[in-house]
C-alpha cells in the first residue's frame, strides 16, 4: 500500500480575469474534482528578493536541500517504526502536537522560529542546520539504543539457550572445579549428545597431561551434555583447539563465589538501560519527526515562492494550494486536470493535431530535472 501523496501548486492570479488572488484560488479549487483530491490554501509570506541570478542559484540549492531533508524525515519515520513495537507509529507522527493532515491543511509560516524578514539564503541555511543537528542527535541516540538492545538479547539468550551458550550459574557449583591449584585447571565442555561416546573415549588424548578420569557429566539438555575435564594449565590452548576440531564446545567460564548474583544484576541492569534508551529514543524520534517535518514543509514553501517569482515575475500576485491525494493514480488525475493551465508555459507547450497538450521542449533540454518540467509551479511529495 502506497503512502498518501501531497501536491503543492502555485498559479498566477492572471488565471482569472479579475486578477484577484482569492478568485484565482477558487478557480484552482474548481479545477480539481473532489474525488481526485482535497484542496486547501497553502499560505506563504513574502520574502526578501535578491537578484535574478541569486534566485536561480537558490532554486537549485532548494531542490538539493529538499531531497536532503526528505531523506532525514524518512530516517526518523524508520526509527519510529523500529521502536514502536505496539504498532502505534502514526499516533506518534504529529507536527506541533497536530495530526499531519491538520498541519498541512492549516499551514502557516512559523515567523517566530524562521523570521520571514531574513533573506532566503539565511532561511535555507538555518533550516538545513536545524535538520542536520536533529538528524545527528537521533542517529547517536538510536545507535545507543540498538547496542543496548543487542546486549540485552545476548544476555537473555544465555538464560534460555542450550548448554553450549546459556549461563552456567545454577548448573555448576564450586565443588565441580579445581580452584586451589597453581598448575591444574578445570574446563567445562559442551558435547553434542550424538558425540558423547566419542568424548568419553578421546578426551584424555586430546592434549598431554589431562588428568585421567577427570571428566564428569554435570547436566544434559536436548542438544548437549556438559562435562568437566581437568588438565595442566600450560596445555589448555592445545586441548581447546583439538576439542573444537572434534566439534566439542569449550565454554569460557571462571567460577566466582558471587557469580550467580552478578549475572542476575547484569541482566537486570541491561533491561533497565534498554528501557531507558528506548524511552529516550522514542521521545527524540517524536520530537525529531515534528521538527524535521516542519522544516521540510518550510523548505517546500520556499521552493514554491522562489519558483513562483522566477516564473510569474514581480510584483508577485499568485495563489498557492496544497492538494491531498490518496495514491499515485489520484495524483495523475489531479495533474491531468491542472494541465488546463499548461498555456502558462508559452511556447514550451503546444497542442497536437487532436488538440491534446504536448511538450515542445527540445529533447536535448529535457535532461535531469528538466524532464519533470511543468508549465506552472507543481511539486509532488509523499509522506513517509
Amino acid at each position: 500500500m502506497s503512502n498518501p501523496k501531497c501536491i503543492l501548486v502555485a498559479l498566477p492570479a492572471t488565471i482569472v480575469r479579475s486578477g484577484d488572488e482569492d478568485e484565482a484560488f477558487k478557480a484552482l479549487t474548481a479545477t480539481v474534482s473532489p474525488d481526485a483530491g482535497e484542496v486547501a490554501r497553502f499560505n506563504i509570506p513574502s520574502f526578501k528578493i535578491g537578484t535574478l541570478d541569486a534566485l536561480v542559484l537558490q532554486a537549485d540549492e532548494l531542490a538539493k536541500v529538499d531531497q536532503q531533508v526528505e531523506s532525514a524525515v524518512a530516517k526518523v519515520a524508520d526509527v519510529l517504526r523500529n521502536v514502536c513495537v505496539d504498532g502505534r507509529v502514526e499516533e506518534h507522527k504529529t507536527v506541533n502536537d497536530k495530526p499531519i493532515d491538520q498541519y498541512l491543511r492549516n499551514f502557516t509560516w512559523n515567523k517566530i522560529k524562521y523570521r520571514s524578514e531574513r533573506s532566503i539564503g539565511e532561511l535555507i541555511e538555518a533550516l538545513l542546520k536545524e535538520v542536520v543537528s536533529l538528524d545527528n542527535d537521533l542517529k547517536s541516540k538510536y545507535s545507543q539504543y540498538q547496542a543496548a538492545k543487542t546486549n540485552l538479547v545476548a544476555l537473555e539468550r544465555k538464560q534460555t539457550g542450550n548448554l553450549s551458550t546459556k549461563s552456567l550459574y545454577g548448573i555448576v557449583t564450586k565443588d565441580d572445579f579445581v580452584t586451589d591449584s597453581e598448575y591444574l585447571e578445570t574446563l567445562l565442555i559442551a558435547v553434542p549428545n550424538t558425540l558423547e561416546k566419542d568424548w568419553v573415549k578421546s578426551y584424555e588424548t586430546l592434549a598431554p597431561m589431562v588428568v585421567p578420569r577427570s571428566s564428569a557429566k554435570l547436566a544434559q539438555d536436548d542438544e548437549f551434555a556438559l562435562f568437566t575435564v581437568t588438565l595442566f594449565k600450560k596445555h589448555i590452548p592445545e586441548f581447546v583447539q583439538k576439542a573444537r576440531a572434534k566439534k566439542f564446545v569449550p565454554r569460557e567460564f571462571t567460577w566466582t563465589d558471587n557469580g550467580s548474583e552478578k549475572a542476575k544484576q547484569e541482566i537486570d541492569s541491561a533491561r533497565i538501560l534498554e528501557r531507558k534508551l528506548w524511552n529516550e529514543t522514542l521521545r527524540l524520534a517524536m520530537t525529531g519527526w515534528s521538527d524535521e517535518f516542519m522544516a521540510w514543509i518550510h523548505i517546500k514553501a520556499l521552493r514554491v515562492y522562489v519558483e513562483s517569482v522566477l516564473r510569474y515575475g514581480l510584483p508577485l500576485e499568485y495563489t498557492s494550494a496544497i492538494i491531498r491525494v490518496q495514491n499515485v493514480k489520484a495524483a495523475q488525475r489531479v495533474k491531468k486536470q491542472l494541465d488546463i493551465y499548461n498555456y502558462l508555459g508559452g511556447n514550451a507547450f503546444g497542442r497536437d493535431k487532436k488538440g491534446n497538450i504536448k511538450n515542445d521542449i527540445p529533447g536535448d533540454l529535457m535532461a535531469g530535472d528538466t524532464a519533470e518540467y511543468s508549465a506552472y509551479v507543481y511539486y509532488e511529495f509523499e509522506i513517509a
